[in-house]
């Protein structure tokens, strides 16, 4: 008896590793490209003792080696090998081929390849696993964002990535470190291929390897727990992802209404110049006969520490800010506090103003100018970009523009002192230095718009 229960625990146990294995579903056959196509370019791919290995031709564009068949929901797993060279995985992607009855808003007829990739980057920027949006918006969430995340990557070794695509969320690991929480509903369904990246006038024959690719659909998805470090991309219209209200995040604007808001020096929000129309604040130019600005607006609670992240977009020559530990004064219409510049450097006189570039866009207004990130991650006017301030307990302040920190300091520290003691600001005892304060949005008479408001109170 006790010999046959025996051989029933085995076969049980058997059968249960047969099916967690069987949730996995294989897309390359080990011997063979059955299953996929080139698309783009002409790099050459092959299957090599397993593996397939795509190898750069000089003067192709970037080439794509492309399942035949699309993907809505999947995790992906791979394990990849590449030496000197850049190259990523795209997935929910389209070209001309594939892009009929796809829910995108772009239908293409120049045989371009389009849609997220995951980065594949062996250079010491250390970028792999973040996500670029292919022919379209360019870099959506690159590891400056996420510093722990830029040791993960082996270079010249093997690399197992895993890729989380579920609904508007993608998420990505590297060796099983977390990189990146991508939130984005462009589109989400389309192939998944495999890039080697054109090398123009540069040597030709370098390459890349895959094997082990391997994928979960529907029921058979075993997502990975969230967790509470990895930050969040989120590109969706004033929504909170399960993984920022995991980490605390709430909106301090709800898209529809100004509640939790009100004119500087009153009780209530404004009943003119500020609008919301289809989930945006708007503030609205002053008019030439326009005597006073519709005034500042601030929130109805005050912070002491905190993570606050938005959207801001500006019209040609404007001026804005976000203001923090704000002080009010009687009923002006304008508050004085730490500032988060917002500005139109190129049009706006305010940029030459100053000390050394001090009141430029993302500068500490005054004090503490901004590090210039690359042009190409600075939108251009009319185009949104991304702005973030942390406020820590331990009074160390940083403002973040699309996903670079661009200014640091200690809020009260000698520097900062001096510093103050060196602006505009040298009359107003204590400036910037109170315990806690609301959040401001700034009119200064010009068209500037904001969405995805979103904050989080940090006790450690």
């Amino acid at each position: 008896m006790k010999k046959n229960y025996l051989l029933l625990l085995i076969l049980f146990f058997n059968v249960a590793v047969f099916a967690q294995k069987e949730t996995w579903k294989n897309l390359f056959d080990g011997k063979t490209l059955n299953g996929w196509k080139i698309l783009n370019g002409k790099a050459k791919y092959q299957v090599l003792n397993g593996t397939i290995v795509g190898t750069t031709v000089k003067g192709e564009a970037n080439s794509f080696l492309a399942t035949t068949v699309n993907y809505g929901d999947f995790i992906l797993e791979l394990d990849l090998k590449v030496g000197n060279m850049n190259s990523g995985i795209q997935i929910r992607s389209f070209s001309d081929t594939s892009s009929k009855g796809m829910n995108t808003k772009e239908k293409i007829t120049d045989g371009r390849v389009r849609g997220y990739q995951v980065e594949i980057d062996p250079s010491d920027r250390a970028w792999s696993g973040g996500i670029y949006d292919e022919a379209r918006r360019g870099w959506m969430y690159q590891t400056e964002m996420n510093p722990a995340a830029k040791s993960a990557f082996i270079k010249n070794g093997w690399n197992k990535y895993r890729i989380e695509a579920i609904g508007s969320v993608i998420r990505t690991w590297v060796n099983d470190i977390p990189v990146t929480y991508l939130v984005d509903d462009m589109n989400l369904t389309g192939f998944i291929a495999l890039q080697v990246h054109g090398v123009k006038d540069r040597e030709d024959g370098q390459q890349v390897q895959w094997k082990n690719i391997r994928i979960q659909t529907g029921a058979a998805m075993k997502p990975r727990p969230l967790d509470s470090k990895t930050p969040v991309a989120n590109y969706t219209l004033n929504t909170i992802s399960p993984q920022e209200k995991a980490q605390g995040f709430s909106l301090l604007f709800n898209g529809n209404n100004l509640e939790g808001w009100r004119t500087v020096g009153q009780t209530t929000a404004p009943e003119k110049g500020w609008q919301v129309d289809n989930g945006i604040l708007h503030i609205l130019p002053q008019e030439a006969n326009q005597t006073s600005k519709f005034g500042d607006i601030v929130t109805v609670n005050q912070y002491k520490a905190f993570e606050l992240n938005f959207d801001f977009k500006l019209t040609e020559g404007a001026n804005s800010g976000i203001k923090y530990f704000v002080a009010e004064s009687g009923t002006s219409r304008a508050g004085l506090g730490l500032e988060y510049q917002i500005l139109d450097d190129e049009r706006h006189p305010d940029a030459k103003l100053g000390t050394e570039g001090n009141r430029t866009l993302s500068s500490l207004y005054d004090l503490i100018p901004a590090d210039k990130i690359d042009a190409r991650f600075q939108q251009k006017i009319g185009e949104w970009n991304h702005g973030k301030i942390v406020v820590y307990p331990n009074n160390l302040v940083q403002h973040w523009l699309n996903g670079f920190k661009v200014v640091e300091y200690k809020r009260g520290s000698n520097i900062y002192k001096v510093l103050v003691a060196h602006s505009k600001f040298v009359k107003s005892k204590n400036f910037g230095l109170a315990e806690k304060g609301p959040i401001l949005l700034q009119d200064h008479g010009d068209a500037v718009f904001y969405k995805n408001i979103k904050i989080r109170e940090l006790t450690n």
